[in-house]
C-alpha cells in the first residue's frame, strides 16, 4: 500500500478511490519501469543479422517507456501518494519477469512481447478501477497506454516468424 500525504484532496473522487486507483497505479507504475529496464537491457546487449534494426526499435521503445514512467508517477502524486522509487519497490509490485545473459534476438522479441502483454493486463485491470471513480484523468492515461503497448505487441509480432 502506497504511502499518503498528509493533506486533504477535494477533487470529487473519494479518498477510498484514490487509494485503490493510486495502489493500482503503483504496479503499473513498477510493471512499466521493470518493461522499460528490459528493452534497454536488451537495446545494449542484441546481436545477429537483425542488430540494427532491433537496436533502434528497442531504443525507441525504452524511450517511450521512459516518458511513460514519469507521467504515471506523476499521476500517483496527482491522486496525493508517493510514487514508489526503488528496485525493492519495483520488485514488490511488478509482474514483469526479468531476464539476463546471453539471450538470442528472438528470444528477446518473445521475452518483450510477453511483458507488454503484462503491462495490457495491468492496465485492463486498473481500467475500471479509474472508470468507477470517475478518475477520467487516470481513465485517459491508461488508455494510451493500452494502445501503445498493444502496437508495440503488434510490432514486434510480426519480427517473429
Amino acid at each position: 500500500m502506497l504511502k499518503q500525504q498528509f493533506f486533504t484532496i477535494n477533487d470529487g473522487i473519494s479518498e477510498g478511490d484514490r487509494v485503490k486507483t493510486a495502489n493500482q497505479l503503483a504496479h503499473l507504475f513498477a510493471d512499466t519501469y521493470s518493461l522499460y529496464l528490459k528493452t534497454h537491457n536488451f537495446h545494449w546487449n542484441v546481436t545477429g543479422a537483425m542488430f540494427n534494426t532491433l537496436h533502434l526499435m528497442f531504443e525507441t521503445q525504452y524511450s517511450e517507456l521512459w516518458l511513460a514512467v514519469d507521467l504515471i508517477a506523476e499521476r500517483i502524486r496527482a491522486l496525493g501518494f508517493i510514487a514508489p522509487g526503488s528496485y525493492s519497490e519495483f520488485a514488490k509490485l511488478t509482474k514483469v519477469v526479468e531476464h539476463s545473459g546471453n539471450i538470442t534476438a528472438d528470444d528477446m522479441i518473445k521475452h518483450l512481447i510477453h511483458a507488454h502483454e503484462v503491462v495490457i493486463s495491468t492496465n485492463r485491470f486498473l481500467l475500471p478501477i479509474a472508470t468507477a471513480a470517475n478518475d477520467y484523468v487516470t481513465v485517459d492515461l491508461v488508455t494510451q497506454r493500452l494502445q501503445i503497448h498493444e502496437k508495440t505487441v503488434w510490432m514486434l509480432r510480426s519480427l517473429v516468424i
